[in-house]
């Protein structure tokens, strides 16, 4: 199978692992690879079909090249410059003096890229509710293993798998969700996602209020699963992941100096920033900083043995 080729130039550094490392679930993630700091695969699913692409970057010029494979090929070609943060625009946040401008300057790969592919980032998301990280990424990797298929071109042979269709998803037997440890409520907000994909799928074209509107429309979807699916699939700079376990405390240290924030203080804290309140949230994880954790840190639960 020949790959289709595309040589782009873009006017910013890219930063491989730093604009793929959201699309990465794990370091076993069957649908992505890193092969150095300039070299990636990715395998996926789009409406053209299946498809893998390898992006190499050349640091001496900036050139990117990319070559793919699979019905999907042009497609995926196409989508480049947007998954590489093309279509983002860092410059319309102006910070004041001060760390966060000093880590966006020293950052300048730091760009949110778009898949527009919402139902990947979809799935994604409903699986990490309420779960330690360890826990949905197993599942990821179980599921997609078991009811993926195959990557076109030379992906298959470095172990890269597409993940399942809306439909091959409805198939998933219970029980294999139950052996990837994904419990009823999350199996059930899947299932209720994929039968309505078409109309999510269309929230990759919408501005953030009216696509978080499309996927909260879904009963089990809420504004923490709809942000990480936009700022993946739509590279929504202004998306943010109200009800997570950490953020707000993350985001009241480091502007505010407080060890214990609510959801309602840390977007009080961004209002300033509104716009680009995820892309804040980027450059403060890129600060390093992390507010001070008492007590037990959430233990897994392995529904498998439920």
């Amino acid at each position: 199978m020949e790959p289709l080729r595309r040589t782009w130039h873009p006017h910013y550094p890219v930063d491989l692992p730093t604009l793929l490392s959201p699309l990465r679930r794990g370091a076993g993630d069957p649908t992505i690879r890193m092969e150095s700091a300039d070299a990636a695969w990715r395998a996926c699913r789009t409406p053209a079909g299946d498809a893998t692409i390898r992006i190499t970057t050349r640091p001496a010029d900036g050139t990117v090249h990319a070559e793919s494979w699979g019905p999907g090929a042009a497609w995926l070609l196409d989508r480049l410059p947007a998954l590489l943060g093309a279509d983002d625009d860092p410059d319309g946040l102006v910070l004041p003096p001060g760390r966060l401008r000093d880590v966006q300057r020293t950052n300048p790969g730091l760009r949110l890229g778009a898949t527009g592919l919402v139902m990947e980032s979809l799935v994604c998301a409903v699986l990490e509710q309420k779960v330690t990280v360890t826990e949905a990424h197993r599942a990821w990797r179980y599921l997609v293993r078991r009811h993926g298929a195959p990557a076109p071109g030379p992906g298959a042979e470095a172990g890269l798998m597409v993940p399942p269709s809306a439909r091959e998803w409805a198939r998933v037997p219970s029980w294999e969700w139950h052996r990837a440890g994904v419990d009823a409520k999350r199996t059930e907000t899947i299932l209720r996602a994929v039968r309505l994909a078409p109309r999510l799928e269309e929230a990759s074209a919408m501005t953030g209020t009216d696509a978080a509107a499309r996927l909260t429309h879904v009963p089990g979807i809420g504004p923490w699963t709809a942000a990480e699916t936009l700022q993946r699939s739509n590279g929504d700079p202004d998306a943010v992941s109200v009800g997570d376990l950490h953020l707000p405390n993350t985001v009241g240290w480091a502007l505010a100096g407080k060890v214990r924030s609510t959801d309602e203080e840390m977007l009080e804290l961004l209002a300033p920033f509104a716009g680009h309140r995820h892309r804040v949230c980027r450059l403060i994880r890129a600060l390093g900083l992390r507010a001070p954790r008492f007590g037990p840190r959430l233990a897994p639960s392995d529904h498998r043995r439920r």
